[in-house]
């Protein structure tokens, strides 16, 4: 049995039935909100993944968000599912963008083993760049087979959704679950931000001070694979509000008494 993302990429039939999945969220059962309909969600995506790519979503704060393979497997793929409205800057600047953790207490509490505070940190970017990526990299050990966890993360990975509003585009990335090694990057100290430069660029950005958030931008010539921009599927114009709809659906002879 071959899974998706870790032993193929993804056919188009299936991108399509993603598609179509995430299209469903404009029913009324979207996380967003808007005046007169609803758009999917970061919970939403995650979902929409799991039931496209045939995995378990955990729906919980585990450091993976869906689950690939077998049922009788005692080994798993993890998928860290990122979405961000950021589809414009991807295409201006060439880099998706990753928010990987707002984890601001665990982040100070290893930054203090080496002796860095909120109030010297500005004096040490390297220390900090290396203990952010590290407590990023331990994340995924911890819960990794070599150390008796489920997840194999030699194949587990992060898959972003960009999207941008206005004109309704999406697209799905794919990248290696394990993050630059801090040494091969320049860091700098600036304002409330620590930044890791690569070679054309920002790559990793943390704000300390304003609410912890470490943001990853990788390129997208770096991902494993991405697909092409599609839109979602507008919904039928008859169609009633989505949820009663769905009991009806699941319940016709019951919903229908409700009609009398």
């Amino acid at each position: 049995m071959s899974l998706v993302f870790v032993d193929r990429f993804p056919s188009e039939a299936e991108i399509e039935m993603f598609r179509l999945i995430l299209s469903t969220y404009q029913d009324g059962s979207g996380m967003l909100k808007r005046k007169d309909h609803t758009l999917p969600g970061w919970r939403d995506f995650e979902r929409a993944v799991a039931a496209t790519f045939a995995g378990k979503n955990l729906e919980s704060k585990w450091i993976y968000d869906v689950i690939l393979g077998p049922p009788d497997n005692k080994v798993y793929y993890g998928i860290s599912c990122k979405m961000r409205g950021t589809l414009r800057e991807v295409e201006r600047r060439g880099r998706a963008t990753i928010e990987l953790s707002n984890a601001a207490g665990e982040f100070w509490d290893s930054l203090k083993e080496e002796a860095v505070t909120q109030d010297n940190f500005h004096d040490h970017p390297e220390i900090v760049g290396a203990t952010l990526i590290e407590v990023v990299d331990r994340w995924h050990q911890n819960v990794g087979i070599g150390t008796g966890g489920i997840i194999d993360n030699s194949k587990s990975f992060f898959l972003s959704l960009q999207w941008e509003e206005r004109s309704g585009r999406y697209q799905l990335f794919q990248y290696p679950i394990d993050l630059p090694s801090p040494e091969n990057l320049r860091w700098e100290s600036s304002g409330r931000r620590v930044t890791g430069y690569d070679d054309t660029g920002i790559l990793v950005e943390w704000y300390g001070l304003s609410g912890g958030q470490l943001k990853y931008y990788p390129l997208i010539t770096s991902a494993i694979w991405q697909s092409s921009v599609f839109c979602l599927e507008p919904l039928p114009d008859h169609l009633e509000h989505g949820l009663q709809h769905k009991a009806a659906l699941y319940f016709p002879d019951l919903w229908e008494k409700t009609r009398e």
